[in-house]
């Protein structure tokens, strides 16, 4: 790519949103360690920096955006309150962004979404609406909840103040390790990958950002190459962060602009991977938190002899049901 990233760009979300949020944040978000890995070095052939985002307050790169989206609502939609769907890490979030700013919040959430993550976003305090996701819309759910309710919609993913608080990961990453050549960024609805390469593309302008979606939801990666948004229903993955339908209408024509490409991993390589980094980087991490780093450790993705960032996004596993892992 040869656009000059800091310049003034046509989309709602620009660098300076970010650096906005990553000042909103100060004192809110945690600044979550970055790890390396000798054994993952010689194996790579690189110097790799692990950004663990499953250390942010609620497990996951999640509390980022939907903390900073929450701090930028007017006092009447506090007042009223904030509603969201989400399989999990989202919920979450946003519950405890809403339990710290005394801002009274809804969740919409699959009846099949890992116990643990519902659980949590009880104990911070949302009330959870589930549903079916074989019969029933989310987004239409939740946009009849908000009508009788009167309350303020936060996507997981598609929203400006969102994207902009993911984006705070990245430049989080870069301002500690210093510049990158590669980022790799775990793909759903195209959020944390958005603002992360906005912020990449920015400070470290050489940086190639890759985003990382399962084989068996690779629905972002179709809509990067054809450049026609693509969706998936449902896919069945491990990685339940990915299983969203599509990129956004925000998020789809900043992925085209500021990622460089799109990559897939298999069932297998987020398993391998996600055991790998339990047992030998001793950190809990989720299957999607591990997309970016499967699809480096797996050699899907080359990068010898260069810095690269690997975006761990959350550590949000239900242990009662880990055999499910293997099977």
């Amino acid at each position: 790519m040869t656009a000059n990233f800091a310049d003034k760009n046509p989309f709602p979300v620009s660098f300076a949103d970010v650096e906005a949020a990553t000042k909103r944040l100060q004192g809110k978000a945690f600044k979550t360690p970055v790890l390396t890995s000798q054994t993952v070095n010689k194996q790579t052939h690189s110097q790799v920096f692990f950004k663990c985002e499953n250390f942010q307050r609620t497990g996951s790169f999640k509390f980022r955006g939907a903390c900073n989206a929450l701090m930028q609502l007017s006092e009447t939609e506090k007042l009223n309150g904030v509603v969201t769907f989400s399989s999990g890490n989202h919920a979450q979030a946003i519950a405890l962004a809403a339990q710290l700013l005394s801002i009274p919040a809804t969740v919409v959430m699959p009846a099949d979404a890992p116990k643990v993550k519902q659980e949590a976003t009880r104990g911070y305090g949302a009330e959870i609406v589930l549903y079916d996701r074989t019969r029933n819309s989310r987004e239409d759910l939740t946009a009849q909840i908000a009508r009788e309710q009167h309350l303020t919609i936060i996507p997981p993913y598609d929203d400006a103040r969102v994207i902009a608080g993911q984006g705070t990961a990245a430049m989080e990453l870069i301002a500690e390790v210093g510049e990158l050549d590669l980022l790799l960024v775990c793909c759903g609805g195209g959020g944390l990958l958005s603002g992360c390469a906005i912020a990449a593309k920015t400070l470290s302008p050489q940086c190639k950002v890759i985003g990382v979606e399962p084989e068996q939801a690779d629905d972002a990666a179709r809509s990067f190459r054809t450049k026609t948004l693509q969706t998936v229903s449902n896919p069945d993955t491990i990685a339940d962060g990915a299983r969203t339908p599509s990129l956004g209408k925000l998020t789809f024509p900043l992925v085209l602009h500021y990622v460089d490409d799109m990559a897939t991993v298999s069932e297998a390589q987020i398993r391998n991977t996600m055991f790998f980094m339990w047992e030998r980087m001793k950190i809990v991490v989720e299957p999607t938190g591990v997309l970016a780093a499967a699809a480096l450790l797996s050699g899907v993705v080359k990068a010898e002899n260069s810095r690269v960032g690997v975006i761990v996004s959350g550590g949000n596993v239900d242990i009662r049901e880990v055999d499910r892992f293997f099977s």
